[in-house]
């Protein structure tokens, strides 16, 4: 059949009715807001108000609604109808059903037995052990937060901060009887927090109803139910709209990637595979014991995809970070040789996984131009964050889960080691720019016997503050956005437990009292200065002054926001101090530090800092240097204040003369320890280089200057 024909055909498929249009829609997979056709609604049929119940179940022999409303007496059910526009699909009204009450599906299947079913696309659903759904209105609800989202939407992700604190709503504080804090106490309580500590979103484990606590969410019953564990779905928009009055943003983790087997979900819904795949070899994940979705089954997408729009739309959510996208891309993940079955070209991405990603994120967009779509990738899948017509996935932001395996190992290795593991500090630097990164210290790392964040830090009690405290400034200078467990701010020393809320109470100590200060003091630091988020896509924004002095673990380099200020981060990753310590800098000037992780109000040894003027002594590239003293275990900043040369341009231009700098002041001067070792002279340019650069080189670096001379030259 030909391109023509194949047009006709679809044509001819197109129905005349307007009320058949979403029917036709959402059998196409392009239905994005199934939820207003299918689940349950406020109706009125033959003068009477009641609720139509509607249900996608194509394998169904015959299916009934038990409820509050009929005692849940299933012979004296309402049976419900194919609908005369699709044997798929199955409706019926009933009058006199109230708000709250509870209901489930009855349906026969095709072998004549039974099985109880939530409502796939129910508003609101029991809180556990109980499992069914439970009838809402979510109209109604009035929203305040107009203006902060028309202020969101004129804003570029890319070219301002975000800095996300990531939290499990049940244990991010209890009551004293160990209860959770209701959607409106957690308004109170958790925004001002979230505000005073200078982050920019909050960003939920999945809030989607689920059984199972020890789950955290990630095993998802009720994909349009916020969880009932916390209030109503009016409380929860009631808290996002206070996140947004406050200028919080909300993200909601979200799972497309699997759902669990419970007898009451999607799992063989109708009795035979629905929402997943029919194929043994497609349609679970071994390790989890989840099924896993049909991605190319068009009512599947269209269920998925209306919910990412339902989030948005509905419940004015900013973003949604996707879970486990690698699971969703790969056939073979998890599986062994001949658990998995290859694509029709014989390879293991699923094709029809990468089509539906695409599809979603290019729905919401459409739904909301400024949402943020996450993907939690965790392998080296091209174009993650490039629109699907450049063949990409359609995301805006990926996980840098490699920067964050490189840096957890580095960091829990004892400072004696960590020359050998240099690499690991700066290999991320490679690839920061191929994709739009956010930095995450999620969940995932404090948990499961991988220690707390605080405990994963080598060393005696202080020192562990120390190295924390120097890696978090370091992840604040790195380019890509910013993310981190709530806990990990005041340094809680137990893993995160889900059943309890964090320990609060070592705020009364001061090491703890002063990491939460460093960190909102770095938050802020982070908010206040466009060089550390302005441009992070590209190299733009950052230059390497110095990567290599791998013998005394120390970095220095530049970040850049669009107006040329910028900031100089340099880290310490040994708790050795390293006075007279010499790195090339751009311009001549004054280098003013501005925030130490080493002062004393933060628990450091307050190691003295002033600003520094540059010396046209040449090193690392460029023709300036300064000499700076470096605070054991620390990551420093410096401002940077360009000297404007008195007289003619062409004077101020001029060459100074360079001297050659000493090499007992090309590095720090060595603890005596150190001494006995042999010490790598780093690199220093010669004085004759500077006859090869032009004058007006003298504020840039000279390896591109040369470059840029010899280009023209060609």
């Amino acid at each position: 059949m030909n391109q023509q024909q194949n047009i006709v055909q679809e044509q001819k498929k197109i129905p005349s009715a307007p009320e058949d249009f979403p029917v036709y829609l959402f059998h196409k997979g392009e239905n994005y807001k199934t939820y207003e056709l299918l689940g349950c609604h406020r109706a009125e049929q033959d003068g009477q108000t009641g609720f139509l119940f509607r249900v996608w179940a194509p394998h169904a022999k015959g299916i009934r609604v038990v409820g509050d409303f009929n005692h849940w007496d299933y012979t004296a059910a309402p049976k419900m109808a194919q609908m005369e526009n699709s044997s798929d699909l199955w409706e019926c009204f009933i009058p006199g059903v109230q708000i709250y009450d509870a209901y489930k599906y009855y349906i026969e299947k095709q072998d004549g037995s039974f099985c109880y079913k939530s409502d796939p696309y129910a508003y609101h659903m029991e809180t556990r052990p109980g499992t069914a759904s439970k009838v809402y209105d979510i109209d109604g609800f009035k929203w305040t937060d107009g203006r902060y989202r028309s202020t969101v939407s004129r804003r570029n992700l890319m070219k301002n901060p975000l800095n996300i604190y990531e939290l499990h709503l049940g244990s991010w504080k209890q009551t004293e009887e160990g209860e959770f804090l209701s959607y409106n106490r957690l308004a109170e309580q958790l925004i001002p927090y979230v505000k005073e500590m200078g982050y920019t979103h909050i960003e939920l484990m999945p809030v989607s109803e689920y059984p199972f606590d020890p789950s955290w969410g990630y095993q998802v019953t009720g994909y349009y139910a916020p969880t009932s564990r916390y209030g109503t779905p009016h409380a929860f928009m009631n808290f996002v709209n206070q996140c947004h009055l406050a200028g919080i943003g909300v993200i909601v983790d979200w799972v497309a990637a699997h759902f669990p087997k419970d007898e009451q979900g999607l799992y063989e819904f109708d009795g035979q595979c629905c929402y997943e795949y029919e194929d043994p070899l497609k349609n679970e994940h071994p390790d989890w014991g989840t099924r896993i979705f049909d991605y190319g089954k068009n009512e599947v997408k269209s269920f998925l995809i209306s919910n990412v729009v339902y989030w948005l739309e509905k419940y004015h959510v900013d973003g949604i970070r996707v879970d486990a996208v690698a699971s969703m891309l790969y056939l073979d993940y998890g599986k062994q040789d001949g658990q998995w079955r290859a694509n029709q070209y014989g390879e293991n991405k699923n094709l029809e996984a990468i089509e539906f990603l695409r599809e979603m994120n290019t729905a919401a967009f459409e739904a909301n131009p400024s949402a943020l779509m996450i993907a939690e990738e965790s392998t080296a899948f091209p174009l993650v964050t490039k629109p699907p017509y450049e063949g990409g996935l359609g995301f805006n932001f990926k996980w840098n889960m490699g920067w964050m395996n490189d840096m957890l190992q580095y960091m829990s290795t004892d400072p004696l080691y960590r020359k050998g593991l240099h690499h690991n500090l700066t290999f991320s630097l490679t690839y920061a720019f191929s994709e739009n990164y956010i930095l995450p210290l999620s969940h995932d790392e404090v948990v499961h016997g991988k220690a707390s964040m605080i405990n994963k830090m080598p060393g005696d009690y202080d020192q562990k503050f120390d190295n924390l405290r120097a890696f978090y400034g370091y992840m604040m200078a790195h380019p890509g956005k910013k993310l981190n467990f709530m806990g990990n701010e005041f340094a809680q020393f137990i893993e995160w437990n889900f059943a309890q809320g964090l320990d609060w109470l070592l705020l009364d100590y001061p090491r703890h009292r002063q990491m939460q200060d460093y960190v909102k003091d770095l938050n802020h630091f982070y908010l206040e200065h466009p060089p550390l988020w302005q441009n992070d896509t590209d190299w733009e924004g950052f230059q390497w002054i110095s990567h290599d002095d791998h013998e005394q673990s120390v970095i220095a380099f530049r970040r850049i926001d669009q107006k040329g200020k910028e900031l100089i981060a340099v880290c310490n990753f040994c708790p050795v101090l390293r006075e007279n310590y010499r790195i090339g800098v751009p311009y001549r000037g004054k280098y003013t530090p501005v925030l130490s992780s080493d002062d004393k109000k933060y628990g450091g040894l307050g190691t003295a800092l002033t600003a520094v003027t540059s010396e046209d002594v040449p090193m690392h590239g460029y023709l300036q240097s300064v000499e700076l003293t470096v605070p054991p275990m620390s990551t420093v900043f410096y401002t940077v204040e360009k000297k404007r040369v008195a007289g003619t341009k062409k004077k101020a231009e001029g060459a100074v003369k360079a001297k050659k700098a000493p090499a007992s002041k090309t590095a720090a001067k060595k603890s005596s320890a150190e001494q006995k070792k042999a010490n790598p002279t780093p690199k220093v340019a010669n004085a004759s280089d500077k006859k090869k650069v032009p004058a007006k080189a003298e504020t840039g670096n000279l390896d591109e200057k040369k470059a840029a001379k010899k280009s023209r030259k060609k």
